[in-house]
């Protein structure tokens, strides 16, 4: 069977499953204020009009620098902070306005994993306590029966029973991020969020965590949003590649295509920065010139076109629109309108 073959019947695949979630024009800006009667002067356009579906079952990557608003889409998507505007539409229900116990009902279906595996843990509580502490939150049951349910979740993510009566601080970074894993998984939601759940681990742990979530997505039959920086876990953990760019998403395509034949300049520049495993193959650099310019103050026109290497003066006043340009690739750039 041919690799092109393999491609078109994983994407047939994914098109019968289910959608999940789906995200329209998402958007969180945080007011900017000044004076002694803090009267607004601006807005953060941390997430600026993004759209994006979800397949159940499937792991959408979310990448981009530093700053480019990806951990604040993933929090936005969660009911974490609220939406300024757009529609966050999950297992066919609109929650992007939910409130009381309607969201807090909601909300056992979604969880998250966050990147500071220590930080995000109770130092003063025992790691039994934290990972039932969900369970507790929306099931009555005696201490007897969340004591096994927990000891059975640390197995399942790889730590000891007795591990059960611990804190965080005797355990290590990769350790400390399975308890924090284990948690998510207490209430044995549909979606969860990985906010960079790697990139404070030890390369030689990260593997391993990375091989444990794929492990889990499979048994308890899981749908990831898995945000990070670095393209090669990516591409390690995803279906389809998502690329942020200063609040906006610029580029969405399966892996494959996005890591064999990047379409917009942002991505362009990002997949030619990973390494390749054979020093005799000659790869060429692209160095983008500038910094990321300031989400309070975005250019006009593509906000990418400062610092884009092939940027024309058009791209100073029209703002690209995310579409669709092959079949299942999705880009946000002048450069294809007339292709």
């Amino acid at each position: 069977m041919s690799q092109h073959t393999v491609t078109v019947n994983l994407e047939r695949e994914r098109q019968n499953k289910e959608t999940l979630l789906e995200i329209k024009n998402l958007k969180k800006y945080y007011p900017v204020t000044a004076g002694f009667f803090k009267r607004k002067i601006g807005d953060i356009k941390a997430v600026d009009d993004i759209s994006l579906t979800l397949k159940k079952g499937e792991t959408f990557g979310l990448v981009g620098e530093s700053g480019c608003g990806k951990s604040t889409a993933g929090r936005t998507i969660l009911r974490l902070t609220d939406a300024t505007e757009g529609q966050i539409i999950f297992d066919g229900r609109d929650i992007t306005n939910l409130s009381g116990e309607k969201l807090r009902d909601i909300r056992k279906n979604f969880q998250m994993v966050f990147q500071d595996p220590y930080a995000s843990l109770n130092s003063k509580m025992m790691v039994g306590h934290i990972i039932d502490e969900p369970i507790r939150n929306y099931t009555k049951q005696s201490h007897k029966q969340l004591e096994a349910e927990v000891k059975e979740l640390l197995n399942r993510v790889g730590l000891r029973e007795e591990d059960y009566y611990k804190y965080p601080h005797e355990f290590s970074g990769g350790q400390r991020q399975r308890i924090g894993i284990a948690r998510a998984l207490a209430l044995n939601p549909k979606l969860i969020v990985a906010d960079e759940p790697v990139s404070a681990l030890d390369v030689s742990i990260q593997s391993q965590v990375l091989n444990l979530l794929q492990e889990l997505q499979d048994e308890f039959d899981l749908t990831y949003l898995f945000i990070a920086h670095d393209l090669s876990v990516v591409k390690h953990m995803s279906d389809r590649i998502g690329v942020m760019y200063l609040g906006r998403m610029v580029e969405v395509s399966d892996k494959e295509d996005i890591y064999k034949e990047p379409l917009h300049p942002y991505t362009q520049a990002l997949t030619s920065a990973i390494p390749d495993p054979n020093p005799l193959n000659k790869k060429e650099r692209i160095i983008l010139e500038g910094d990321v310019p300031s989400p309070q103050n975005p250019p006009s026109g593509c906000v990418f076109h400062t610092r884009c290497p092939m940027a024309m003066p058009k791209c100073k006043e029209v703002v690209p629109q995310l579409k669709e340009v092959r079949p299942n690739r999705q880009v946000a750039c002048l450069l294809y309108d007339e292709k």
